[in-house]
């Protein structure tokens, strides 16, 4: 038996074929599939997906072989390797010299007939063959070579996509954990700016009603900017919290009375009073995350009642049930959004010329409603009157 060489590239050959990460992996259907389609061609009883370790042949698909692996030192497809850019054929082992004293020819498996096609990564390094063998002399005739090498490709092409998934969830890992660390922080930091604010604003309104008398019109002023600057940032704060939270919280489908889930909020807010509500068709019980739908609800109202121009908010709810989805239309009787806003308010930080706004609000809402696989856009009104118009859609969760 003549030992086959060692490549010249065999470090860089080793290097690329551990980037792969195939050694020792489970059996796979695609793999399987293309050795079963390579032996029916071939009409040989076995064909090998054969991975070229250091010391090692293993087999990533076996077909007919019971065996996942020999030594490298003595398997055909070693020699194979060394021509990377053709079909490495034995036809008769038993006359060959390299091969006539092999013990793959001289015990189990009886290699006699053996057709290895090379496969070459994207860099050009042959990781090993896709190979048929069989226990009597025989060659292949012109299309069983061509087939052999074209499954020998799909076999790469299989290799380069198991690679190419593996980092992208490398990489989604990657993300998910940098995220986290991000949420972590802007939650810690907002909760730590939240406090000495809150005192900033508590220690100005006591100074205007303490020390008003002491105070000229400027010193006034100027307080009073305290005071509202403020509480703007403390507006700015609570919203992160709550955009963080609700990014990060896990999503728990429930059900729940959708016409009551309104009204608990108005009452729980304290805005009995507030606001005036019309509802169609939402006293019906919904699956879905309950506390997403507060969240959100709660944002909108919130919104209707801060920017109303009038004497009183008016909102008007109505749900409809398609196959797939819920319909909610949101309307209130407010100074609307421009047109070209439409998009950009669900941007974080984005807000409305002239607005108080902290522009987390409603990028929250979109936010929860991606998260619940729905929807959220304004609608233009169909009348020319002002207020606002939000259509919302969101999965229909079923049993």
């Amino acid at each position: 038996m003549i030992s086959h060489d060692i490549p010249l590239n065999e470090s860089e050959r080793l290097k690329s074929l551990y980037e792969y990460n195939i050694l020792d992996t489970l059996p796979e259907e695609d793999f399987d599939a293309i050795t079963k389609i390579a032996a029916s061609i071939c009409k040989t009883p076995i064909s090998l997906v054969s991975i070229i370790d250091k010391n090692r042949q293993w087999f990533k698909s076996h077909h007919g072989l019971n065996s996942t692996e020999t030594p490298r030192d003595i398997s055909f497809c070693s020699h194979s390797i060394l021509t990377p850019n053709e079909l490495f054929i034995v036809n008769d082992a038993t006359k060959d010299e390299c091969f006539y004293d092999n013990p793959l020819t001289t015990n189990y498996p009886n290699v006699i007939f053996y057709a290895g096609a090379p496969l070459n990564s994207s860099d050009g390094h042959c990781l090993g063959t896709l190979c048929v063998i069989d226990n009597t002399a025989r060659k292949l005739n012109k299309d069983q070579k061509e087939n052999l090498k074209l499954l020998a490709k799909q076999v790469v092409n299989l290799l380069e996509l198991r690679r190419k998934n593996a980092e992208l969830s490398q990489a989604n890992e990657e993300v998910l954990r940098l995220n986290k660390q991000l949420s972590a922080f802007a939650y810690k930091l907002s909760h730590d700016i939240k406090t000495p604010i809150s005192g900033i604003k508590h220690l100005s309104e006591i100074i205007q009603e303490d020390y008003a008398l002491a105070l000229d019109s400027k010193g006034k002023s100027w307080l009073a900017l305290i005071s509202s600057s403020s509480t703007y940032l403390y507006s700015l704060v609570e919203g992160m919290l709550n955009f963080t939270k609700s990014t990060n919280a896990e999503i728990v489908f429930e059900t729940f009375n959708f016409e009551k889930l309104l009204e608990q909020i108005k009452s729980s807010c304290n805005w009995e009073h507030t606001y005036i509500i019309n509802y169609t068709n939402c006293n019906i019980t919904l699956k879905q995350s309950k506390i997403a739908f507060i969240q959100i609800f709660q944002n909108l109202l919130s919104n209707s009642i801060k920017f109303v121009d009038k004497s009183q908010s008016i909102i008007s709810i109505s749900l409809e049930i398609n196959s797939k989805f819920y319909k909610i239309i949101y309307k209130d009787n407010g100074p609307g959004i421009d047109k070209k806003y439409h998009k950009k308010v669900f941007e974080l930080f984005e807000t409305l010329e002239k607005s108080s706004s902290t522009g987390i609000g409603l990028p929250t809402v979109s936010d929860l409603l991606q998260r619940l696989e729905g929807s959220i856009e304004i609608e233009s009104p169909k009348e020319k009157k002002l207020g606002i118009e939000f259509c919302i859609k969101i999965p229909i969760i079923k049993d």
